[in-house]
């Protein structure tokens, strides 16, 4: 089956990178004991610690959703809430896996832009210790948002200090936080546990990798229950060394770094090719590797017969064009022209 090489569907749609293969090819040679009692995964948690703090625990699963439910269900229990943007991965892309897994309540908050506020979870901080209300314990945020923004560093900061001062946690599902690092200009640390965030869902799988997620845990105290969890949930890979060693890849020489920063240019790229196009609405600024627009649906119906991407939200018609560590500057300015003749033709 011939494979369409030029897609701005999604970063999920993208190949392995050449050093993240090789790496897995280098881990494939003889035994080793599984579940990551060996040395190759143990070098992907050191190279995690490197990066984050040594006193960080590291806990490898499949996939974005795993380690989400991982994350809330390490310290959010049935009687419980979690507060999140309503456009989360985690209220509306993940089938329930979290009320499933947990058995709590998502508390979905009407986002600006993708990000939520002090104000708006002090709203629902009422009837503490009623045992008619769900209890709130973990504040969940993504960055960038599903809208490709970004919070600040000031403003998850301040998310930080309230939940600390509410008794609260503060996780952040990183499925692209290499992109948000990157467009911050801070490292890993400097832009997750440095302002504040307890649990860390931290994604590759978008940036370069096969597969593999890890959860990270900057708080102690945390995870008196998480190997149980992990296993029951069916996130204990038993040939975890393929996971160790693409992390490994992935955390030295900044391959992260360079993958994320390649994506973010070519969205910025694409999006000054086409800013100017007539009847084209930008109504959500480009900080990461996603552009979204407003184009009429014959525009997009036209284009999708070329190029594959989604569209956010029917009702508005709201697309989502996607760069990846893959996105060839060529495709970008091939893929423009075709968007302005597309335009300019209706």
């Amino acid at each position: 089956m011939e494979l369409k090489k030029i897609s701005f569907a999604s970063d999920n749609n993208s190949g392995i990178h050449p050093t993240i293969l090789h790496a897995i090819e280098q881990s494939n040679n003889g035994h080793c004991f599984a579940y990551g009692k060996d040395p190759i995964t143990q070098r992907g948690e050191m190279a995690i610690k490197k990066e984050f703090g040594q006193d960080t625990e590291v806990f490898f699963v499949f996939n974005g959703t795993g380690a989400n439910v991982l994350a809330v269900k390490s310290v959010v229990r049935s009687w419980q809430s979690v507060i999140c943007a309503g456009i989360s991965h985690l209220n509306e892309d993940e089938c329930g896996a979290a009320e499933m897994a947990v058995g709590c309540k998502l508390i979905p908050l009407t986002e600006k832009n993708g990000k939520i506020s002090v104000e708006q979870i002090a709203d629902h901080l009422t009837w503490l210790g009623d045992e008619h209300r769900a209890q709130p314990k973990l504040v969940s945020i993504t960055q960038p948002t599903e809208y490709g923004t970004l919070y600040t560093p000031e403003e998850i900061n301040e998310l930080a200090v309230f939940c600390k001062q509410n008794n609260l946690l503060l996780h952040m599902d990183g499925a692209r936080i290499a992109n948000a690092a990157v467009a911050l200009s801070l490292s890993l640390r400097a832009s997750t546990r440095d302002l504040g965030v307890d649990i860390l869902s931290f994604g590759g799988t978008k940036n370069g990798m096969l597969m593999g997620e890890a959860v990270l845990f900057f708080t102690p105290g945390l995870t008196t229950e998480t190997k149980y969890f992990r296993k029951q949930n069916m996130q204990l890979f038993s040939k975890m060394r393929f996971v160790g060693a693409q992390f490994d890849a992935y955390l030295n020489n900044n391959l992260w770094q360079h993958n994320a920063s390649h994506s973010n240019q070519m969205a910025s790229i694409l999006f000054e090719q086409i800013k100017d196009v007539p009847n084209i609405q930008f109504p959500l600024p480009v900080q990461a590797n996603a552009v979204f627009a407003i184009i009429p649906t014959l525009a997009i119906e036209r284009l999708q017969q070329e190029f594959p991407f989604y569209v956010f939200n029917e009702k508005t018609n709201l697309i989502r064009w996607m760069c990846s560590f893959d996105t060839q500057k060529e495709d970008v300015i091939h893929f423009a022209s075709r968007i302005r003749e597309t335009m300019l033709s209706l």
